[in-house]
């Protein structure tokens, strides 16, 4: 993992020698997006509007976040979203809704939080298109949200978010596998709308804000502030761990780091530190170690404040998406 990341996001010269691979990973990723385009591979349209929140990279980029909050802005103005997933490392065959009772471990840690998070109907597939008619043949939507998918275009979109992180950006600017690019930069051109996470200098940006700590066992809730002046553990199994370990440093807490791959599945013994110290977790993270948590287990929340341009315009384009 420390190799990916010096070689994407550092001056690693050894990334060119991956580039032959690169341009042919390119190639194939732009003629299939003119079969589709052409009409020789066909996409699928549905009944309500699809609105993707992507990104070009690889990695987290704070998309899941941002969803959540736009399927609480859409609530606010009366608007029903349904969303749909593909469950990444879900334990599922086929399509399925995410209902009260179903496991992280079943559906996606990242579709179950988006449906506790917003009590939203959410569908998971890997084909998306199935997984939105399942999502319309249960629940009554205005729209359907996709977390991800950018690059499925089987799925039919009118309306392209593409996310991206100011922290990284995008990387040496290669594709895969010599830099961390699904698709070129100019690909961005052709979104939307792209905002920009981590800054206040772009119109259209968002800040991912934590909330206060919740503890994984009682339920009780406390400032972050609370827990400084003593060393605990930080648990992030996200696209960028980094950025949780600075959130948490930036409120003042001293911390041990501990970074484990994006979507990783919990046992017992990875928050078994032979300690009594404060284990402090991120949420994606707390859906999959419930049954495993002590009660010096705690989860931080967070939130996407979007810019106010932001909120006005996506606002505006849904709002003309579903009168349309």
């Amino acid at each position: 993992m420390k190799f990916i990341e010096a070689l994407w996001y550092g001056k690693n010269h050894l990334a060119w020698f991956f580039l032959p691979v690169s341009w042919i990973y390119c190639g194939l990723v732009l003629i299939r997006r003119w079969l589709y385009r052409v009409g020789i591979l066909t996409s699928s349209s549905l009944p309500v509007p699809i609105v993707v929140i992507g990104n070009i990279a690889v990695g987290g980029t704070g998309k899941t976040p941002l969803l959540i909050s736009l399927c609480e802005l859409l609530e606010a103005q009366g608007i029903k979203a349904g969303v749909i997933s593909r469950g990444y490392r879900g334990d599922f065959s086929g399509e399925m809704m995410v209902a009260e009772n179903s496991s992280p471990l079943e559906v996606g840690d990242e579709p179950f939080l988006i449906a506790r998070r917003t009590k939203c109907p959410v569908s998971v597939g890997r084909d998306r298109v199935a997984a939105a008619r399942l999502l319309l043949e249960k629940n009554k939507c205005d729209i359907i949200l996709s977390d991800d998918g950018l690059q499925h275009y089987k799925m039919r979109r009118d309306y392209e978010i593409a996310v991206v992180d100011t922290a990284r950006w995008h990387g040496n600017g290669f594709c895969l596998p010599a830099g961390p690019l699904r698709e070129p930069i100019k690909r961005l051109q052709q979104a939307d709308l792209v905002v920009y996470h981590g800054t206040t200098d772009q119109d259209y940006c968002f800040n991912l804000n934590l909330s206060d700590a919740v503890n994984l066992v009682t339920g009780e809730v406390k400032s972050i502030v609370e827990f400084a002046g003593n060393e605990l553990h930080a648990i992030a199994g996200i696209g960028r761990p980094a950025r949780f370990f600075d959130q948490l440093r930036d409120r003042g807490l001293t911390i041990i780091e501990h970074a484990f791959q994006d979507h990783h599945i919990y046992n017992e013994t990875d928050l078994d530190f032979k300690d009594e110290k404060i284990v402090m977790m991120t949420e994606k993270d707390a859906v999959k170690c419930h049954f495993y948590s002590r009660n010096n287990a705690w989860y931080v929340p967070v939130s996407a404040n979007m810019s106010a341009l932001l909120v006005r315009k996506v606002t505006d384009d849904i709002k003309r998406l579903v009168a349309a």
